[in-house]
């Protein structure tokens, strides 16, 4: 009872504090609302690939109108259509994904949360300080959250290190996706270069050098991600390739729970493929 009021307690001051419409559904979960859709979170495990320890949990939002089916994720943000209208979805959803992670479902690890390509465009200084005033509310700190910088923004150098540069003053940590067949774009951001680098897992089967890559990952002391592992096949081709975190729905499904600190199923025997 009293973890649950302190629960509620978090939520009411993010209430009183933004204009993000929120409420604590039935089975504990928060949601919110945007126009008549109902928005929520689920979570998927990010796990470490040397000891298949759950190290923190990918946010995603999942909504429907009401009492109608559900909408996917690209056509939440195409209601959005004016840069005020997709700032205001964007904080609401990392809200979300956070009182969910850190107090609804107490998680101990990483949040790992996209950020919009428009949204970074739009919002010219300043990214990530209301979230971090979100953050602050609820006693978390900046440094456990992960901000994924999404593709589009690699081919915008000067935008890329500016949005980086903002994010990391705040105290985030930074996930930046992979682009091209090597890693020589990275050398572009300086100093600013990443704490993370995702890469997805059908292009570690498409390129059979991945070494530089890996050596560009490892001499800026960055990590490396591999996302959307739906295979076993794609799996053992991250573990083999060196990576230091695995993602996909082989691991783990986005759902609205999460595991902390315990492998997934599959996790369990993914070194078995390598003898």
């Amino acid at each position: 009872m009293e973890t649950r009021n302190a629960h509620d307690d978090e939520l009411v001051r993010v209430q009183a504090t933004t204009d993000h419409r929120l409420q604590r559904s039935e089975d504990g979960w928060v949601i919110g609302h945007f126009f008549n859709n109902r928005l929520s979170s689920v979570f998927q495990p990010v796990v470490g690939a040397n000891d298949r320890r759950v190290i923190g949990h990918a946010a995603y939002i999942r909504s429907g109108p009401d009492h109608k089916d559900v909408l996917p994720p690209w056509g939440i943000f195409a209601l959005a259509a004016e840069d005020a209208l997709l700032v205001k979805l964007d904080r609401l959803c990392r809200t979300l994904h956070a009182i969910n992670y850190f107090c609804t479902a107490s998680g101990s690890g990483n949040l790992f949360v996209g950020v919009q390509p428009r949204l970074l465009e739009s919002v010219k200084d300043d990214h990530g300080r209301a979230f971090a005033e979100v953050l602050d509310l609820i006693g978390i700190a900046a440094s456990r959250v992960v901000i994924e910088i999404p593709a589009e923004v690699n081919r915008d150098w000067r935008l890329l290190r500016h949005v980086i540069g903002n994010y990391r003053s705040r105290g985030y940590r930074i996930a930046a996706n992979h682009s091209g067949t090597n890693g020589g774009w990275m050398s572009e951001l300086g100093n600013l270069y990443p704490d993370i680098v995702r890469v997805d897992a059908s292009t570690l089967l498409q390129n059979d050098r991945t070494d530089p890559l890996l050596n560009t990952v490892r001499r800026f002391g960055a990590a490396l991600l591999v996302r959307d592992i739906e295979t076993r096949r794609q799996m053992v081709a991250a573990v083999r390739t060196g990576a230091d975190l695995l993602q996909g729905r082989f691991l783990g499904r986005p759902a609205r729970s999460i595991e902390i600190d315990r492998p997934p199923a599959a996790a369990g025997g993914f070194h078995a493929g390598l003898r």
